[in-house]
This record gives structure tokens, sequence and C-alpha cells, in this order.
């Protein structure tokens, strides 16, 4: 197939009163080619997840194209939509709470393939068996319910499920965030092996810089609701244009650094994360950037091509 497996144009989320809208997502735009990885980041209320469920079809969309393979599926319901889920799965921040405690494992996996009326009975419960084989979990587990596991396995029971239907795309929300670190590199290995086995293409929504780095082809960073920057990690995270991107950076823990005298010095924006209700005028993040100058707080500036695969949304960058 050639062209992009997922693709948004303009996308927009709102929440609240018509008087005062809450613009959790404003006019996003991104694509995800088959097999690619896509990372997604930003402070915490800045639209994220928000973004990920909109894609899923999970939330509302008040304007703005989803496009899955060249169609636009955000106007889909009933069986058009639950086709779709088939195709675009989710793995969730939560690994316990994403999970029906009083369901065992095995009832939880064969319960996607039923709705999706994948195999029989006894074929349902062999493919549930190899599920939790392809993510390191002992079949015989299929009995046991959420509670009688770790962390890092019930988030590899959350992957099996969303495997389950054979998806291309997963939407990941921050799915080793809640885990120890030593957890996260086995569920960070094992999300690019199966990436690899099965050519599936990933939205990876997360905070921490290391773990897209790790994982990604491309990151999106987003601020307010909107894509400021995008590019390579090696663009973004080595040589990044957007004074918010460099804010992000200079905040990241590191030893080296920190020894350092008159080395890199931390980055401080002014003030907090503006409310989403909020109408700021010209560039969203002109309150709080130091390089704000009038034309910034007159014109909102484009998302536009910088170096190399770099795209910016900064008058200055």
């Amino acid at each position: 197939m050639s062209g992009p497996l997922l693709s948004v144009e303009q996308l927009a989320v709102r929440y609240g009163s018509k008087r005062a809208p809450v613009r959790a997502v404003d006019g996003v735009s991104l694509h995800i080619a088959p097999g690619e990885s896509v990372g997604l980041v930003g402070e915490s209320g800045c639209g994220k997840t928000t973004l990920g469920q909109a894609v899923m079809r999970l939330l509302p969309v008040q304007s703005g194209q989803i496009s899955f393979q060249g169609e636009n599926v955000a106007g889909w319901q009933g069986r058009r939509l639950k086709a779709y889920r088939q195709q675009v799965q989710m793995i969730f921040q939560d690994p316990y709470g994403s999970l029906n405690a009083r369901m065992t494992v095995g009832r939880a996996l064969m319960e996607a393939l039923h709705v999706h009326r994948i195999g029989r009975r006894r074929e349902r419960r062999d493919r549930a068996a190899a599920l939790l084989t392809a993510v390191g979990l002992d079949p015989l587990y299929l009995n046991r319910y959420p509670h009688e596991f770790s962390g890092g396995q019930r988030q590899r029971i959350g992957i099996a499920r969303a495997l389950a239907v054979n998806p291309r795309l997963v939407i990941a929300d921050e799915p080793v965030s809640a885990l120890d670190v030593s957890v996260q590199v086995q569920i960070l290995n094992l999300l690019k092996d199966l990436q690899q086995e099965r050519n599936l293409a990933y939205l990876f929504i997360a905070h921490d810089l290391a773990v897209v780095r790790y994982l990604c082809d491309r990151i999106l960073v987003m601020y307010l609701g909107r894509i400021v920057e995008s590019g390579t990690p090696d663009e973004i995270l080595t040589r990044p244009k957007h004074p918010y991107t460099q804010a992000l950076l200079s905040a990241v823990p590191d030893v080296a650094k920190g020894l350092q005298t008159g080395g890199p010095q931390r980055i401080k924006l002014k003030g907090e994360l503006p409310s989403p209700t909020a109408r700021i005028g010209g560039c969203p993040f002109h309150p709080r950037c130091p390089l704000a100058q009038e034309r910034c707080r007159q014109t909102a500036p484009q998302l536009r091509a910088a170096d190399g695969q770099r795209q910016v949304s900064c008058h200055f960058a």
C-alpha cells in the first residue's frame, strides 16, 4: 500500500460549553506510515491522550479528518466503526484499571475475539494461549485474575489484548509510565519485537523523552492542543528548534550535566500551562516563551518545514 496508514488533518476536539470551550485538541495534523513508530510528547494536560482517544474514535470529533488507508473514518458508526477498531487498537496507561477485575485473563482475551467474531470457542482459547506466549507469559495463566499479576505482567496482558484482533495500528498511551525502570525496558523491547514480527505501526504517547528516542522513528511535540515541532529523534532531542522543546529537554535529569560547572542551564518557563479555555492571541506559547516579541502576540505561527525532516511552529526558530 502506498501512502500513510493513518492521516489526521486539522483535528479538533472540544469539551464544555460553546461560550467557553476546552480546546483539548486544536487543529492537529499528523501521518503514520505502515510499520512506523511515531512518538507524541508534551506536558500533562497538553492533549496527548485526548488525541489518541479521538483517533481511536472513543471521543467525538468537532472538526477535521481521520483517514485510515485513505478513507475518512471520522463519521463512521455501527459496523464500519467496529471494523475500524479491529484495525486500530489501544494500550492504556493503567494496566490494572484497563482490565476487568472479575474476568480471568483468558476470558478477557477471548471476549475481544468474540466481539469481532474471530474463530470458534475452542479456537479462541487456543489463540488466547498463543497471545500470552507471544508477550512472554505462561499460557497456564489463562485462568488467573488481574490481581494475581505484577504491574509488568498486567501490561503484557494489555498488550496481548490489543494484539488479539490483529490490528495494523496500536495507540500506546504511556504504557510504561506506571512501571519500574527495569520492567519498562522489558516492555519496550517486547513492543519492538512485536512490531517487527507483525509490521505494526505505533502512535506512542509518552512524557519520557528517553523512551520515545528508543522506540520511535519520528517525534511530535505537543503544546496546548497543537503540534509545535516534529522531526526525527536525533533532530528533536539533540538540536531542538522550538523554545518549548528546548525547555522540555533542559528539564530532563542528567547526572553528568549536574556535575558540570558552566554547562547548559535549565530553561525555566514562566507560569503554568494555560487553561485550554483561555483565548490566547497569536502564538499560544508566547505568554511563557523567553523569546516572545510583539509579532508572537499578534500572529500565530504555522507549522512549516525546516531543515531535514523537521517541522516547527515558531517565528524565530
